[in-house]
């Protein structure tokens, strides 16, 4: 059970991260630096030390709110972002001409 939680939250994070704005910064500044190493250390430390600070909150956040309450919260927020988002592509097409 262990094993299949940190498959899957192995293999969702991954998923997630890849192209996203740290990805890119990542690369960004391993291409103007020319020091890989160092940042790919950098990177990774600032990646753990954010992962633990949510891992922490949403197990702290568990204990005080419901789970059904957690899923509906977080699927509204995402909601509204996509709609924002649809919106704003919308007025950003149309001002375009």
């Amino acid at each position: 059970m262990l094993l299949t939680l940190l498959f899957t939250t192995f293999f969702t994070i991954f998923l997630a991260e890849m192209g996203d704005k740290t990805q890119l910064t990542t690369i960004t500044l391993s291409s103007t630096t020319n020091k890989p190493l160092a940042v790919f250390i950098g990177s990774s430390i600032a990646l753990i030390l954010a992962t633990l600070l949510g891992a922490l909150a949403g197990g702290s956040i568990a204990n005080l709110i419901p789970a059904f309450f957690l899923k509906m919260l977080s699927g509204i927020v995402f909601l509204i972002i996509g709609i924002k988002l649809i919106v704003q592509s919308k007025e950003d097409s149309t001002s375009d001409y």
